[in-house]
């Protein structure tokens, strides 16, 4: 166990995972990965920060979701996690982390591209837990296309809207109808949305949009008490990277960083605790760049 109080030298804290050019199916499990993240299991000490609040997190099964969740579990919160039904053996993990947190844990599979799913997640989170606190809008999808625009299907560009921005309005739209001043809704941007590489440009709209309704939402809830921000990872080590990349850029991710390597999962954890407790009670329509020295503007 890494002590979190001791000084560390952040570009070894976690070394860049020494994998081959790997690829998995996606969507992607963690145990299929040649070096699974570190979601903070064995580092992550909570202090009380969300203690009693009932936060909904989308793709809380794995990568950022799963470090979420284990964190605002051992802050003090309940959690209902959504996933692919794909995706039951991460999400069983995650499960197992909150609930040995001394939380509730409800895992919902499901597609969140369907608006009745992303309604049905809102319901359930209000009638099993009794309200929602914090809303995660953190689920994504991206495929990585090396010819760009001439190899994005509209198949696929409907999936990655579908995913990353509908679902988002869905669920945020429903959730509003339960929470009351002092909730929070945090979404998961991208350095994409401001550093679109060509081979996610789907992807990297999308992000770019997510920003955009962070901050016109934030301020049309600021003077129901209700705050909005978002926060922006670089280059983070989840299943998702040897899901959707080719092997050598998979073998590559994260190098080019001023740290020289991706993140991991635990090191974003923080930011959205920051962003769900009273600490950042003066803060809405912001984006907290977490993305290993890469400037955001």
């Amino acid at each position: 166990m890494v002590d979190q109080h001791t000084p560390q030298d952040p570009t070894q804290q976690h070394p860049e995972p020494e994998q081959p050019a790997q690829t998995i199916d996606h969507p992607g499990v963690t145990s299929d990965m040649a070096q699974e993240p570190d979601h903070g299991e064995d580092t992550y000490v909570g202090s009380g920060k969300l203690e009693g609040k009932r936060a909904v997190i989308t793709g809380g099964d794995s990568g950022i979701g799963r470090a979420v969740a284990i964190a605002f579990a051992r802050e003090g919160a309940d959690v209902l996690l959504t996933y692919l039904p794909e995706e039951e053996e991460d999400a069983r993990v995650t499960v197992g982390h909150v609930e040995a947190a001394g939380r509730r844990a409800i895992a919902v599979p499901g597609d969140l591209r369907d608006e009745a799913h992303c309604h049905a997640v809102v319901d359930r989170a209000v009638a099993e837990l009794g309200g929602i606190d914090v809303l995660v809008n953190n689920a994504a999808y991206q495929m990585a296309q090396e010819d760009g625009i001439f190899g994005i299907t509209t198949e696929q560009l409907d999936r990655v809207m579908k995913t990353n921005v509908y679902a988002m309005f869905w669920l945020t739209k429903a959730a509003l109808a339960h929470m009351r001043p002092g909730a929070t809704i945090i979404n998961t941007a991208s350095i994409q949305g401001y550093q679109p590489s060509p081979q996610l440009l789907d992807y990297a709209m999308t992000k770019a949009a997510i920003l955009s309704f962070t901050k016109a939402l934030a301020q049309q809830l600021a003077e129901q008490g209700i705050r909005v921000n978002a926060v922006a990872p670089g280059p983070i080590w989840t299943p998702l990277i040897p899901a959707t990349m080719p092997g050598e850029k998979v073998k590559q991710f994260g190098g080019d960083t001023p740290m020289g390597r991706a993140g991991q999962p635990a090191e974003l954890a923080p930011a959205y605790v920051f962003f769900a407790s009273q600490e950042s009670s003066y803060i809405t329509g912001e984006r907290l760049g977490v993305t290993g020295g890469k400037p955001l503007p």
